[in-house]
């Protein structure tokens, strides 16, 4: 009780000056308008009415990176309990819209409660799950408190701990350790991650190691079809080389415009298209683009708003929910947060469409994906521009390696796909021993 206590005292302080932030943020911006009401419990009659079937499965995924590996365990749940009531929930507008668009096994989607006693008591008095899934060990402490006092099962699914997580969840080991003893299971990525979460105080054997679910749902998506869809868009012809440098944060843009102009000297039909992490850099990042001499150069926002691409060199992407599907389009992938410390992205989407994938050494929170795309020989780090540069020019020198090394991936994370069967089983294990 004292940590609880204590946990909603600093909540309650936070929230003094979180409100006046974010309720600035949505009036000026319209950011967060569409989650603020459900976020404080408000759920529509017409959701409510159709959370119907047994069990009641309620499965969380923050934002887009955890609904990539909600997507199919969401889908071998459905396949298992065919009249579940299934509720995937996010915490952001971004993943919420990801989720409507491929969770199409969930009965229902909705947004995930603020930590708040009273708001997260309505809303799972609203829900009644049976079961919480949380994707990659996303705990709120009261949310966790009171679907035990209800009776609610918790299984971690696709758990894992970067290292800058769990160097947070290890300076307060003696609050978690209380709530981790509470869950029932925990499937979790890798060892390293089982260790980790038995270090904060999980009974070691309540801890399966069963895999990457993301494999399954990236795997899955991978098609003809919406490589041209977006091809159409784009206005990339076949056989166009095209450098694609996903998820770049502030600093990266620079190293990669040097790097294009550079490979430009070379091979002058190279096209670029720059997809920076945070969409609302979209402006600056186009700037920068202008300001590094690149007048040719056209911004995602615009294709959509009608405007054809008419042979500029550079795209740049600033709207949400085209990563994936840009990166069917290149000869080359640079992924970011990683030349500057930023503990890297997902660097397994690309590999999924075959593609060579360059990033920087800053790779901690996909430490697990970095040796795994190495070992299959398409992921290279690269410590700067220089080396960007010289390992992308070599490979384009020789296609037939680049071809080899980029269908070495693609085949490592179709080999790996079965996870979320494997987590479906394990919820369906804890409910069957209610």
């Amino acid at each position: 009780m004292f940590w609880s206590g204590l946990y909603n005292g600093l909540l309650l302080a936070a929230s003094f000056v979180a409100v006046p932030y974010y309720g600035a943020r949505m009036l000026l911006t319209g950011k967060y308008r569409r989650s603020f009401g459900p976020k404080f419990g408000r759920l529509t009659t017409g959701v409510v009415s159709r959370m119907v079937g047994t069990p009641r499965i309620w499965v969380h995924a923050v934002s887009v990176g955890e609904v990539t590996a909600a997507v199919p365990i969401v889908t071998a749940l459905r396949s298992r309990f065919p009249g579940a009531c299934i509720v995937l929930s996010t915490s952001t507008e971004t993943g919420q819209e990801m989720a409507r668009k491929l969770a199409t096994g969930a009965t229902v989607h909705i947004y995930y409660p603020l930590d708040i006693p009273c708001v997260v008591r309505k809303v799972i008095d609203r829900v009644r799950p049976d079961v919480f899934v949380p994707i990659e060990t996303e705990l709120w402490p009261n949310f966790i408190r009171l679907c035990r006092a209800r009776g609610t099962r918790i299984v971690i699914a696709n758990g894992r701990i970067s290292p800058r997580s769990y160097r947070r969840y290890r300076a307060t080991r003696f609050f978690w350790q209380e709530i981790l003893a509470t869950l029932d299971e925990a499937g979790v990525i890798s060892q390293t991650d089982a260790e980790r979460l038995a270090a904060l105080g999980m009974p070691p054997s309540r801890i399966q190691v069963l895999g990457n679910a993301k494999y399954d749902g990236l795997a899955a998506r991978v098609s003809p079809e919406l490589e041209k869809e977006i091809a159409d868009r784009l206005g990339i012809e076949p056989g166009e080389e095209v450098l694609v440098a996903g998820s770049t944060h502030e600093g990266e843009e620079s190293v990669i415009l040097e790097v294009y102009r550079r490979l430009l000297e070379h091979r002058p039909n190279f096209k670029l298209v720059l997809i920076p992490r945070h969409i609302e850099r979209g402006e600056a990042v186009a700037e920068l683009v202008h300001r590094a001499g690149f007048s040719d150069a056209i911004r995602m926002s615009e294709i959509q708003a009608g405007r054809s691409r008419r042979g500029e060199r550079v795209v740049v992407v600033d709207v949400i929910g085209e990563l994936f599907k840009i990166y069917s389009l290149a000869t080359v992938v640079f992924c970011g947060g990683s030349i500057v410390p930023k503990g890297g992205q997902n660097i397994i989407e690309a590999a999924a469409w075959g593609k060579v994938v360059f990033h920087g050494p800053h790779m901690e929170d996909f430490r697990d994906e970095r040796v795994f795309l190495e070992e299959a020989g398409a992921g290279i780090t690269v410590r700067d521009g220089e080396e960007l540069f010289t390992g992308i020019r070599a490979l384009l020198e020789d296609p037939d390696l680049l071809q080899k090394k980029g269908e070495s991936g693609r085949r490592a994370v179709a080999a790996n796909r079965g996870a979320a069967g494997r987590y479906a089983a394990l919820i369906a294990d804890v409910l069957h021993r209610m």
